[in-house]
């Protein structure tokens, strides 16, 4: 099997190489497991190794190995938990491996496929409302609460390692959202937390299928981050910050969130996925922009 030159950049990281070395046995071994017959790897994938399957009964699935790092750790957990309802359904898992089996959504159209922006955030709301359960009562989903207060941490010391990219009142109403709405949040649920465009898949069980979870436990308004910012290489346009609030406003009236805490929570997510690494992805940080530009 030939791993995918997508997922050579894992060499630059601390182990990546040795994984990178194990994926076709890792694939060999889950194969003979759970019965598989093992397509080519889906050339596009550029995070995980990501392998059309089908079961010993001709059903198609998918199989996918992820990297050993801690926003990967839960994601079978997640799935499991969701039985199915608003994502794809998880038919087998090895954790020491970090494999998955999920099934296969067929015909697999992105929900990036659908051109009319509101269109496509009502169907997004639609599969996020059917995503969200009550975090359960003891879990080893990592936190919101949690991860907001080290990222109030870390989010100063990359923009300055960054050479100050950005205006420093973007960064500060970052870090002020992660101290003022991570200790102090509504309801708690189990969140996707990459819920966009291209983790949304047409099928058949359903109309649209999530996939490619990275749970957090916290309130729902922070799940709608990914959606904001949705499609975010096109933004930067006379007419998006008008986009940027038309979705704040459909989701808020959709779903029943709080408009301003989504709000906040998007331009925090956007610059900590922005200076991830400390390597600055100019699309995160405009979309930090435009929600900032975002009041009601």
């Amino acid at each position: 099997m030939r791993v995918p030159s997508g997922l050579d950049w894992w060499r630059t990281i601390p182990g990546g190489a040795e994984w990178l070395a194990a994926l076709p046995s890792i694939v060999e071994t889950c194969a003979e497991r759970w019965s598989l017959r093992i397509g080519v790897p889906f050339g596009d994938a550029n995070v995980s190794l990501v392998v059309p399957a089908e079961r010993g009964d001709g059903t198609p699935a998918v199989l996918k190995v992820n990297f050993p790092e801690p926003e990967s750790e839960h994601e079978a957990d997640a799935l499991e938990l969701w039985g199915g309802c608003g994502s794809v359904r998880l038919l087998e898992a090895d954790r020491s491996f970090r494999a998955l089996l999920v099934e296969r959504c067929l015909p697999g159209d992105q929900l990036w496929s659908v051109d009319d922006d509101e269109e496509a955030t009502r169907i997004g709301a639609t599969v996020l409302s059917r995503l969200w359960r009550s975090a359960p009562a003891e879990s080893e989903f990592r936190t919101l609460a949690g991860e907001a207060e080290r990222w109030a941490d870390e989010l100063p010391d990359d923009w300055e390692a960054l050479g100050r990219p950005f205006d420093r009142g973007i960064l500060d109403e970052a870090i002020a959202a992660c101290i003022e709405l991570g200790p102090d949040q509504g309801e708690l649920v189990v969140l996707h937390q990459d819920f966009h465009g291209g983790n949304v898949l047409r099928a058949g069980r359903e109309p649209w299928l999530a996939i490619d979870p990275k749970p957090l436990i916290g309130e729902r308004e922070f799940d709608a981050a990914s959606l904001l910012r949705d499609r975010r290489w096109l933004l930067g346009g006379a007419g998006d910050a008008a986009r940027i609030r038309q979705r704040l406003d459909l989701l808020s009236s959709q779903l029943g969130l709080d408009r301003e805490r989504m709000r906040r929570w998007g331009i925090a997510h956007a610059l900590v996925w922005g200076v991830s690494g400390r390597k600055l992805e100019e699309d995160m940080i405009e979309s930090a922009r435009l929600l900032r530009r975002a009041r009601a």
